[in-house]
Protein backbone atom coordinates (compact mmCIF):
# COMPACT_ATOMS: atom_id res chain seq x y z
CA UNK A 1 0.00 0.00 0.00
CA UNK A 2 1.32 3.46 -0.92
CA UNK A 3 1.93 5.64 2.15
CA UNK A 4 -0.10 8.82 2.57
CA UNK A 5 2.00 11.88 1.74
CA UNK A 6 0.34 14.55 3.86
CA UNK A 7 2.95 17.28 3.32
CA UNK A 8 5.51 16.84 0.56
CA UNK A 9 8.84 18.53 -0.11
CA UNK A 10 11.71 17.95 -2.53
CA UNK A 11 13.52 15.31 -0.44
CA UNK A 12 11.07 14.28 2.27
CA UNK A 13 7.39 14.00 2.96
CA UNK A 14 5.45 14.00 6.22
CA UNK A 15 2.77 11.45 6.94
CA UNK A 16 0.49 10.60 9.85
CA UNK A 17 1.80 8.08 12.36
CA UNK A 18 -0.09 4.78 12.47
CA UNK A 19 -0.33 1.84 14.85
CA UNK A 20 1.77 -0.14 12.34
CA UNK A 21 4.63 2.32 13.07
CA UNK A 22 4.84 1.28 16.74
CA UNK A 23 7.97 -0.87 16.41
CA UNK A 24 9.79 1.70 14.28
CA UNK A 25 8.88 4.50 16.71
CA UNK A 26 10.01 2.47 19.72
CA UNK A 27 13.35 1.66 18.04
CA UNK A 28 13.85 5.32 17.12
CA UNK A 29 13.51 6.29 20.78
CA UNK A 30 16.55 4.15 21.58
CA UNK A 31 18.98 5.68 19.08
CA UNK A 32 21.78 6.95 21.41
CA UNK A 33 22.47 10.20 19.54
CA UNK A 34 18.77 11.00 19.24
CA UNK A 35 18.23 10.33 22.94
CA UNK A 36 20.97 12.81 23.81
CA UNK A 37 19.90 15.52 21.36
CA UNK A 38 16.27 15.32 22.53
CA UNK A 39 17.13 14.85 26.21
CA UNK A 40 15.17 11.58 26.32
CA UNK A 41 15.94 9.70 29.53
CA UNK A 42 12.91 7.55 30.16
CA UNK A 43 12.64 3.99 29.00
CA UNK A 44 9.61 2.85 27.05
CA UNK A 45 8.05 -0.44 26.09
CA UNK A 46 5.96 -1.37 23.08
CA UNK A 47 2.64 -1.11 24.96
CA UNK A 48 3.44 2.43 26.14
CA UNK A 49 4.30 3.51 22.59
CA UNK A 50 1.14 1.90 21.24
CA UNK A 51 -0.96 3.84 23.78
CA UNK A 52 0.98 7.03 22.99
CA UNK A 53 0.27 6.72 19.25
CA UNK A 54 -3.41 5.96 19.90
CA UNK A 55 -3.66 8.95 22.25
CA UNK A 56 -2.00 11.37 19.85
CA UNK A 57 -4.43 10.41 17.09
CA UNK A 58 -7.25 11.67 19.35
CA UNK A 59 -5.42 14.77 20.64
CA UNK A 60 -6.57 17.96 18.90
CA UNK A 61 -3.69 19.93 20.44
CA UNK A 62 -1.04 17.89 18.61
CA UNK A 63 -0.13 17.17 14.99
CA UNK A 64 2.37 14.28 15.06
CA UNK A 65 3.83 13.24 11.73
CA UNK A 66 6.59 10.92 10.58
CA UNK A 67 9.34 12.08 8.23
CA UNK A 68 10.02 9.80 5.26
CA UNK A 69 12.35 9.99 2.28
CA UNK A 70 10.49 10.70 -0.96
CA UNK A 71 12.55 8.31 -3.04
CA UNK A 72 12.36 5.22 -0.81
CA UNK A 73 9.56 5.82 1.76
CA UNK A 74 12.17 5.09 4.46
CA UNK A 75 11.19 6.58 7.83
CA UNK A 76 13.91 8.85 9.17
CA UNK A 77 12.28 10.80 12.00
CA UNK A 78 9.26 12.49 13.46
CA UNK A 79 8.02 16.02 13.87
CA UNK A 80 5.19 17.50 15.90
CA UNK A 81 3.36 20.72 16.45
CA UNK A 82 2.06 20.34 19.96
CA UNK A 83 0.43 22.29 22.78
CA UNK A 84 -1.62 24.07 20.13
CA UNK A 85 -3.44 27.01 21.72
CA UNK A 86 -6.07 28.16 19.20
CA UNK A 87 -7.14 31.15 21.31
CA UNK A 88 -3.67 32.70 21.52
CA UNK A 89 -2.62 31.12 18.20
CA UNK A 90 0.63 29.63 19.44
CA UNK A 91 2.22 26.21 19.73
CA UNK A 92 5.44 24.31 20.27
CA UNK A 93 7.34 22.39 17.59
CA UNK A 94 9.76 19.50 17.99
CA UNK A 95 11.69 17.34 15.55
CA UNK A 96 13.96 14.30 15.71
CA UNK A 97 15.95 12.75 12.87
CA UNK A 98 16.50 9.24 14.16
CA UNK A 99 19.94 8.29 12.91
CA UNK A 100 23.17 10.15 12.24
CA UNK A 101 23.28 8.83 8.65
CA UNK A 102 20.26 11.03 7.85
CA UNK A 103 21.51 14.15 9.63
CA UNK A 104 23.33 17.04 7.91
CA UNK A 105 21.51 16.40 4.62
CA UNK A 106 18.83 19.09 4.83
CA UNK A 107 16.04 16.63 5.67
CA UNK A 108 15.29 18.22 9.04
CA UNK A 109 15.30 21.73 7.61
CA UNK A 110 12.87 20.73 4.88
CA UNK A 111 10.59 18.91 7.35
CA UNK A 112 10.58 21.97 9.62
CA UNK A 113 9.65 24.26 6.73
CA UNK A 114 6.83 21.94 5.67
CA UNK A 115 5.49 21.89 9.22
CA UNK A 116 5.88 25.65 9.70
CA UNK A 117 4.01 26.23 6.41
CA UNK A 118 1.25 24.02 7.78
CA UNK A 119 1.27 25.68 11.21
CA UNK A 120 1.12 29.22 9.92
CA UNK A 121 -0.86 28.60 6.72
CA UNK A 122 -3.42 25.99 7.75
CA UNK A 123 -3.57 26.03 11.55
CA UNK A 124 -3.41 29.85 11.42
CA UNK A 125 -0.86 30.06 14.22
CA UNK A 126 0.87 33.33 15.05
CA UNK A 127 3.83 32.08 17.13
CA UNK A 128 5.68 28.76 17.19
CA UNK A 129 8.34 28.05 19.80
CA UNK A 130 10.85 25.34 20.55
CA UNK A 131 13.49 24.39 23.08
CA UNK A 132 16.96 23.21 22.11
CA UNK A 133 19.61 22.02 24.54
CA UNK A 134 22.76 24.13 24.68
CA UNK A 135 24.99 21.24 23.57
CA UNK A 136 22.97 20.84 20.34
CA UNK A 137 24.64 23.78 18.57
CA UNK A 138 24.04 22.34 15.10
CA UNK A 139 20.26 22.32 15.63
CA UNK A 140 20.31 25.84 17.09
CA UNK A 141 22.06 27.07 13.90
CA UNK A 142 19.45 25.33 11.73
CA UNK A 143 16.63 26.95 13.69
CA UNK A 144 18.27 30.38 13.42
CA UNK A 145 18.78 29.91 9.66
CA UNK A 146 15.06 29.18 9.30
CA UNK A 147 14.27 32.38 11.21
CA UNK A 148 13.81 31.37 14.84
CA UNK A 149 14.96 33.98 17.37
CA UNK A 150 16.53 33.22 20.74
CA UNK A 151 14.25 34.39 23.53
CA UNK A 152 15.97 33.13 26.62
CA UNK A 153 17.66 30.35 28.49
CA UNK A 154 16.30 27.89 31.00
CA UNK A 155 19.37 27.41 33.15
CA UNK A 156 20.41 23.87 34.05
CA UNK A 157 16.99 22.44 33.20
CA UNK A 158 18.23 19.04 32.01
CA UNK A 159 20.34 16.57 33.98
CA UNK A 160 21.87 14.29 31.37
CA UNK A 161 25.06 12.29 31.30
CA UNK A 162 25.98 13.24 34.88
CA UNK A 163 25.72 17.00 34.39
CA UNK A 164 23.24 19.83 34.07
CA UNK A 165 22.53 21.53 30.73
CA UNK A 166 20.71 24.68 29.69
CA UNK A 167 17.81 24.81 27.26
CA UNK A 168 17.54 27.68 24.79
CA UNK A 169 14.02 28.95 24.12
CA UNK A 170 13.48 30.06 20.53
CA UNK A 171 10.44 31.20 18.57
CA UNK A 172 9.34 32.44 15.19
CA UNK A 173 6.36 34.66 14.46
CA UNK A 174 4.06 34.29 11.51
CA UNK A 175 5.16 37.53 9.80
CA UNK A 176 8.86 36.70 10.30
CA UNK A 177 8.37 33.30 8.71
CA UNK A 178 6.35 34.68 5.79
CA UNK A 179 9.00 37.37 5.16
CA UNK A 180 11.79 34.77 5.19
CA UNK A 181 9.89 32.63 2.66
CA UNK A 182 8.95 35.52 0.37
CA UNK A 183 5.25 35.44 1.28
CA UNK A 184 3.41 38.68 1.96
Amino acid sequence: MTPVRFLEGQQVYLRPIEIADTDWYLASLYQPNTRKLTGTQKHFNREQILRYIEGKSQDASTVLLLIALRDSDELIGDIAIQSIDPVNRNANIRIAISSEEHQNKGYGTEALRLMLDYGFGVLHLHRIELNVFSYNERAARVYENIGFKREGVQREVLFYDHQFHDAIIMSILEDEYRASRGHC
